[in-house]
């Protein structure tokens, strides 16, 4: 998605007699033309509380602590795009978060995080990515550990040492109001407060400003949500709950649409990510329902109840996830759930308050879309499918794992296939740097062209035609795809021409071995980590052609390639 700033825009740019389009691009509020792709804006003049870090550094060591002697993990995974970002020394295996959420609160989230890790190498102490909250405890093992600040950082020296190979759980009990990031980059995401609650988009690198996490995409663990929230508000996450979902106050669930969840999506029994690993299950057993809005079911909601009418709702994510992907959302919502003609559960959410946005279309059009992917890419990756539409003032929707998320602009059907093309893109197969993002946003945005085609829009080749015949773009042309910067890592050069990258593989290779590329790509890296050379690798392998000076060009040099 390209990104050029309108200082204190919040309005949609688009040519005359165009479709104005709101993408992602984790920041951006662009806008495509059928046309073609003639202009774009960024909201990233919002308000924003910039994210500040108080000095930490002087908590005091716990009596008896020994001194922090010994190997540490590296408090950066070194990844240039996001700097400080990620730790090194350990691998998370499982997040369970316990949230109590209080929008407009004096302190807006209380918060208990278990992370579940294998120790890669001997450590004395580690670190974990958390910024702007107060800790109040870390337990090593059930044991006290010593803790300190240090900017974004929070540093963990347990009681003892931890072997190479030792598998560990990291207790850390925290509190207070996150802040969005606001990037002079990037813009503004995180935390973001609506009218009635909050709303959670964390890409690239604004996880780790509401739980304590190792935040970088290279490290994908499992997940689950125990979450908290005041009366008349229901509180939405990724995967999917333990019991049935129904809207709170000024969101009732459609009649007759709530089903149980957590149907297989297709996913092979005993696949990775079957389930949290050796993690008991927070609050109450599975068979208990635990999503139940309060205040809109009376005494059936007793057992989820707590202090004040506070309801307690349980979501759990199955595969691994990144921690950029993890949401949740606190509001009034009208809430559809039900399974996609494939077969695929399909879990809706809608903040009534957004106009033009109607549950009942937006339920069944996440559900066209998720089959027609299955049909082109491959057996869905996730339990669940779906998406959110809150009234958060932002100008991008995002890939959130199982159901993207989007703004009060509402869910226009070419954005809603570009995030769900994402669920394959992305989020199942996940970059390992982030200078490769074209693998994520360059592959979505040609689903997306592709969607355009099928719904009776603007064809593919028009969507190609209109970029490469863009000559003079230096954005397109000068940066690089497979390596553009952190400046334009969302930008066109990303988007559009690695969507033109696809297409001109797509031609050289033909329909049958391209879908076949895409096909393997997704099945052989399922649920992990990949790069460019990777992809290459399996283009060249499942073509039968040598594609080096192909991808070179197009990734990696200057200048516009011949089509």
């Amino acid at each position: 998605m390209p990104a050029l700033p309108v200082p204190g825009s919040l309005g949609t740019v688009h040519t005359a007699g165009s479709t104005p389009r709101h993408h992602r691009g984790a920041r951006s509020l662009a806008h495509r033309g059928v046309a073609g792709l003639t202009a774009f804006a960024v909201a990233g003049a919002l308000t924003a509380c910039q994210v500040t870090i108080g000095d930490r550094s002087a908590e005091p060591p716990l009596p008896g602590s020994p001194p922090p002697n010994g190997p540490s993990g590296q408090d950066s995974v070194g990844d240039a795009y996001v700097p400080g970002n990620g730790n090194g020394g350990y691998d998370v295996q499982h997040y369970s978060l316990k949230l109590a959420i209080t929008p407009g609160g004096r302190q807006e989230l209380e918060g208990t995080a278990d992370i579940t890790a294998a120790a890669t190498a001997r450590l004395s102490r580690f670190n974990l990515d958390l910024t702007g909250l107060d800790v109040s405890d870390v337990r090593v093992d059930g044991a006290a550990a010593q803790r300190r600040h240090e900017g974004d950082e929070l540093v963990v020296t347990p009681a003892k040492p931890l072997e190479k190979g030792t598998r560990f759980t990291v207790s850390v009990r925290y509190a207070g109001t996150p802040r969005p990031v606001a990037d002079p980059i990037l813009g503004r995401y995180g935390w973001i407060r609506t009218s009635d609650g909050v709303f959670v988009a964390c890409q690239p690198s604004g996880a780790h400003t509401w739980f304590p996490s190792n935040d970088h995409p290279s490290d994908k663990a499992t997940f689950d949500f125990q979450i908290t929230v005041p009366p008349g508000l229901t509180a939405i996450a990724n995967g999917e709950p333990s019991g049935p979902v129904t809207g709170g106050e000024g969101g009732a669930g459609a009649p007759g649409g709530d089903v149980p969840p957590g149907g297989d999506g297709g996913v092979p029994p005993g696949g990775p990510g079957q389930g949290p690993p050796e993690i008991p299950p927070t609050g109450a057993p599975p068979s208990m329902p635990e999503v139940v809005p309060a205040a809109a079911h009376g005494g059936t909601a007793a057992h989820a109840r707590g202090k004040a009418g506070r309801t307690t709702t349980v979501w759990r994510v199955k595969q691994p996830m990144a921690t950029y992907l993890a949401t949740v959302n606190v509001g009034r919502f009208a809430v559809k759930t039900g399974k996609t003609p494939g077969g695929i559960t399909n879990i809706t959410a809608v903040d009534p308050t957004v106009n033009g946005t109607s549950l009942e279309a937006f339920h069944a059009k996440n559900a066209e879309i998720t089959d027609e992917w299955v049909r082109l890419f491959g057996p869905y990756p996730f339990s669940s499918t779906g998406g959110l539409v809150d009234n958060a003032s932002v100008g991008f929707a995002l890939e959130t794992q199982t159901r993207p998320v989007y703004g009060s602009f509402g869910a226009e059907q070419s954005i809603i296939a570009h995030e769900l093309a994402h669920m394959w893109f992305g989020d199942s197969v996940s970059v390992t740097r982030w200078q490769d993002i074209w693998l994520n946003e360059g592959f979505a945005t040609y689903a997306e062209w592709m969607w355009d085609e099928k719904s009776g829009g603007q064809s593919v080749k028009d969507h190609v035609d209109s970029v490469y015949q863009d000559s003079s773009n230096r954005e397109l042309w000068d940066v690089p795809t497979g390596n553009p910067g952190r400046s334009q890592m969302f930008g066109r050069t990303v988007y559009d021409r690695g969507a033109v990258t696809l297409h001109a593989l797509r031609t050289r290779v033909g329909d049958d071995k391209f879908f076949a590329i895409l096909r393997t790509w997704v099945k052989e890296k399922r649920h992990s980590n990949a790069t460019t050379p990777e992809f290459i690798a399996v283009a060249e392998r499942v073509s039968g052609q040598q594609l080096d000076g192909f991808f070179r060009a197009w990734l990696y040099e200057r200048g516009r390639p011949k089509l």
